[in-house]
Formats: structure tokens, sequence, C-alpha cells
């Protein structure tokens, strides 16, 4: 990605200014020199002289900037030095742009699509003065040269976002995804919805034609009103043949943020019932014609065909016991959720961020991404249930549900739900 030059004012000469006073000293001496009636005249007649608007066009086009503004988005690959080398400024500034980078805790890590601006002097020798980097799409961190030493003053700015309140619903006539996405949903909401329901939902066969959800999500924007990030789910309802699935978010304990049904169980389970969301169940566990070896053997786990890519989420909390290469299968992970299961996940074209044997993941952490390495006839999730290091069919595998509310934090989760249910009828009101 190129840079972008932003600057579109100009600092002007003193030879304008002094071009400017002198025309006004003549055409003031001329004012008092001429009665009223050609003080008019002469003030129209000098406003519109083509050769001073043209030397001053002339003049004013040829100046440069006096500063330039460079913005960038990270992307694949880039780091620090790569960005800053895009700048043409000597070895020197560049180091300590670096060095006033490296200091920072919140910049240890580059995000790709991170957004840096640069303020650079024309009259100092094209040096940088100042230059922003977003930390996150809520802050950023801004560097400000003081003087000529080797740091800049630096302060993290909050931005200043409106939250809202979002209501979507619709009937499924193709896919959840596909209208979701009609309906100006974002992705990374569609796919915590799609997570929330993945323990106790199978997206590619519990899902018909003419069922329908509703929605209720956080959405922060600019002055602008323009939408620069989302928050939290509030509400979701899934109706499947005429069943409807509700999930309410709670805050208890020190807010901790969970979901619970109308009844105020958790929708939390041991295990996902699918890591992948999208997917097409293309191959089931049990006895099958192997389709590269060609003879016929059990199947040990379950296939989901998905496009190349597809993100990858661990089923349940658990250690990392391998992320690495296994053989016919390709890029694969193995978490240890606890004494009794473990899962596996095999011919991932790649590896989430920082997933590495020993790290410890949550449910529903990106551990990699479809692919086909291995012994593979095309991109796919070949996903296994072990239980007491047994393979299982992860499919019919019963779970146990999580929390279930009690007491004082049942009576507030009550209240908490009448609020949003009072809410989604506002939300829907005007709509009407």
């Amino acid at each position: 990605m190129k840079l972008l030059k932003l600057d579109k004012y100009k600092e002007y000469s003193i030879f304008i200014w002094l071009i400017l006073i002198s025309f006004s000293g003549i055409l003031v001496s001329n004012i008092y020199s001429t009665n009223k009636e050609q003080q008019s005249k002469i003030i129209n007649s000098s406003l519109e002289n083509i050769y001073l608007k043209k030397t001053i066009s002339e003049l004013t086009n040829s100046l440069e900037p006096r500063f330039t503004y460079f913005e960038y988005l990270s992307k694949p690959g880039d780091n620090y030095q790569i960005i800053i080398d895009k700048l043409k400024i000597s070895k020197k500034e560049k180091d300590k742009i670096l060095n006033n980078i490296k200091n920072q805790k919140s910049l240890k890590i580059l995000r790709i699509n991170q957004k840096f601006t640069f303020k650079l002097d024309n009259m100092l020798s094209n040096k940088v003065i100042e230059f922003k980097i977003e930390t996150d799409k809520k802050n950023e961190i801004v560097f400000t040269k003081l003087s000529e030493k080797d740091f800049f003053e630096t302060k993290t700015i909050k931005k200043n976002f409106k939250k809202k309140l979002v209501y979507k619903e619709t009937i499924i006539t193709t896919s959840l995804y596909n209208n979701a996405v009609r309906l100006g949903i974002k992705p990374n909401i569609i796919i915590e919805f799609a997570r929330l329901y993945g323990f106790q939902i199978d997206f590619q066969r519990d899902i018909w034609k003419n069922d329908s959800f509703q929605i209720i999500y956080e959405e922060f924007v600019d002055e602008k009103d323009k939408v620069v990030d989302t928050g939290q789910i509030l509400f979701a309802n899934l109706n499947l043949q005429n069943t409807d699935y509700q999930l309410y978010m709670y805050e208890y304990d020190e807010k901790k943020i969970d979901y619970f049904d109308e009844n105020g169980k958790s929708i939390k389970k041991t295990l996902m019932k699918t890591p992948i969301n999208g997917a097409r169940l293309s191959s089931s566990y049990g006895k099958r014609k192997h389709p590269i070896l060609g003879y016929t053997k059990m199947h040990l786990g379950t296939d989901f065909a998905a496009p190349k890519g597809t993100p990858i989420m661990a089923s349940g909390d658990g250690k990392v016991t391998k992320a690495g290469w296994c053989g016919g299968g390709g890029n694969c992970v193995k978490i240890k959720h606890n004494s009794t299961y473990q899962t596996v996940y095999a011919h991932m074209s790649k590896f989430g961020r920082g997933i590495k044997k020993g790290v410890r993941v949550k449910q529903g952490q990106i551990i990699g991404y479809v692919g086909s390495t291995g012994l593979s006839t095309g991109p796919h999730l070949h996903y296994e249930a072990i239980k007491n290091g047994k393979k299982i069919n992860s499919q019919k595998l019963k779970l146990p549900s999580g929390k279930i509310l009690k007491g004082k934090e049942r009576k507030n989760f009550e209240v908490n739900k009448i609020k949003i249910d009072v809410l989604k009828s506002d939300l829907i009101s005007k709509l009407n």
C-alpha cells in the first residue's frame, strides 16, 4: 500500500505579502486622491487586474507545502522497520522513531490494518515532527517532537465515540451468514453470534429455510456517524422450526460476562458442537472408502468442507499439546481440555497468531485456518473428539452444561432480562 499525501495547505511566502501590501498602499493612495464616484471604479478595476491575479497564482503554486502528511495501513508481512523505511528521511531519523516505538508496551505487536500517520516539516529537512499510531480502534498514541533530542513526547488519546444499540431481524432464505451480511451486520458480530450458538446448534443441519433470527448489539460511531467498532451482543434469538432459542448477556461476579438462556442457564458447554462456521459436513464419523488411499477404513473424525482460510476455533478451553506437522493430517493442532477430553484439528493452511505447544486457549479462540495440507483432496477441517483416550463421534457427544444461576444471581438476571426485553420492544417500535 502506497503512502498518501494528505496536506492541501500552503505556507505563503513573505514576497506575496509584500506585493499585497504595496498594492494596497497604491490603492489607498489612489482612493484618497480621487472623488467618491471614481473610488468604486478604481477598487473594482484593481481587484480584477488579471496580471495581479496571475502573478499571485504563479507564486503560490510554485511554493511547496510546509507540512506533508503520510498515512499508512499495515498489511500482512509488515514490521515497524518496513513501514518507517517508506518515509524519505535519514537513517538517523528512522532510528529515533523506531526506538520511541520500541519503548511503548502497547506497540509490541503490530496488527494488520493498524493506522500510521506521519507529519513531516519540509523547512526542517523533511524531518518527522509528529506521528500517530492506532493501538486499537478506540485509542492511539501521539508522538510529538519537542526538540532535536532522540525522544518524542508521547500521549495516549482515547477517541471519543458514541455508543448506540442496533436491532436486526430477518428470515433466513439462503444462509444465516448471507442474510446477516445483507442486513449490514458486521462480520465480527456474525462470527460471535455463530460462536454463541455453536454450543447447541449445528449450523449446517439444524437451520432450515424460513427459520429466523433476531439480534441486539452495540456499535460505536464517530462524529460523522461512521461505524468504527462493534461491542457486545446483548440479546439474540434463533427461531428454528417455530422453537425459540434465546440468549441474554449478563454480567456477574465482578464484571464476568456470560450468555444465558431465558431460564438462567449458561449456554456454555465443555466443548462446542462445531468449531467452524459456515462449513458443510462432508464426511461423518464411521467407516468409509478413503478418498486418496482407496480402501475402506474407519474415519475417526468429522470433516467440514469450507473455503481455504476459514477460521477454525478451539471447541473448548484448554492447553495446546501440539501445533505442527501430523503426517497425513498435515498442519494440525491438538488441545487437552481436561482429564477427560481432547480435540484434534487437521489439514490447516496455517496456525492462528501465537498458537504453539504449551499455550492456553479459550473456547472460541481462533487456532488456525482451513487448508488442504497432508492427505487431503480439498480444503476442509478434519475434527476429532477424544474421550478418555478413545476417539468418539463429536456430533453425538452429550456434554454437560455450564453455570446455572441461583438465588440472588437469578433474581438479578431476571431484572436484567426484563430490561433487555423492554429495550428490544423500544427498538422494534422505532423501526415501524
